[in-house]
């Protein structure tokens, strides 16, 4: 199946990828878009993967404000320096801080998750499955698929990107790591919601009438 000049420049739009890349994966694929994407996502996998190894302690710290109530930051580490002023890495570090204001993860990836964080999510599961009579045989396998679930939900690279629900932000940086040729991880964040933890006091407007009343 022959292509075009836009279906490469579309190819390109969707995944990121340089124009050569797309050219190859066009051809590869017989000219399929769709197929292209796979084969590029399923590439940029297989560059990630060959490239863990490799230690990533350059990088950069980016942030993002949202309306002055939400805050990020969020720390992308790369190989190289030059890297870190690559303007694709660093829309990159800017779309991740953005996620993670709007996605809420609590870690960066599924092996973060803390045994007690665990433990605590598998028994209000359990609970909640008892509580609507599911058979006992069956309670054990419905948590493993309970809890794998939530490490979609839960940890960063695992969760559908906020501007394109069909990649996740692992997807992202495969994509990333097959367009810059370096390993790129992310390594830590930090969420800030303005006033949490903060006692806020409630104001009782019956009782206040009732001490003016006093006076």
């Amino acid at each position: 199946m022959a292509f075009t000049a836009k279906d490469v420049k579309d190819l390109r739009e969707k995944t990121g990828v340089g124009m050569m890349d797309c050219k190859k994966a066009l051809t590869e694929m017989d000219g399929s878009i769709d197929k292209a994407v796979d084969y590029l996502r399923k590439k940029g996998m297989a560059a990630a993967e060959k490239k863990a190894g490799r230690i990533a302690a350059e990088g950069i710290v980016g942030s993002y404000i949202h309306g002055g109530r939400i805050g990020v930051m969020v720390e992308v580490n790369c190989e190289t320096d030059f890297v870190t002023k690559n303007e694709d890495f660093k829309a990159f570090v800017h779309d991740v801080a953005m996620h993670i204001a709007a996605a809420n993860p609590k870690f960066v990836a599924e092996n973060e998750m803390d045994q007690d964080f665990k433990n605590k999510e598998a028994e209000i599961a359990r609970a909640q499955l008892l509580e609507e009579g599911k058979p006992a045989a069956m309670i054990d396998k419905i948590i493993i698929g309970k809890m794998n679930k939530l490490a979609k939900e839960v940890c960063l690279l695992n969760q559908p990107w906020v501007k394109d629900g069909d990649k996740t932000i692992q997807d992202l940086i495969n994509e990333l790591t097959l367009k810059i040729g370096e390993k790129i991880s992310v390594r830590r964040f930090t969420k800030y919601n303005l006033g949490e933890g903060i006692e806020k006091k409630v104001d009782n407007l019956a009782d206040e009438i009732a001490k003016m009343a006093q006076q």
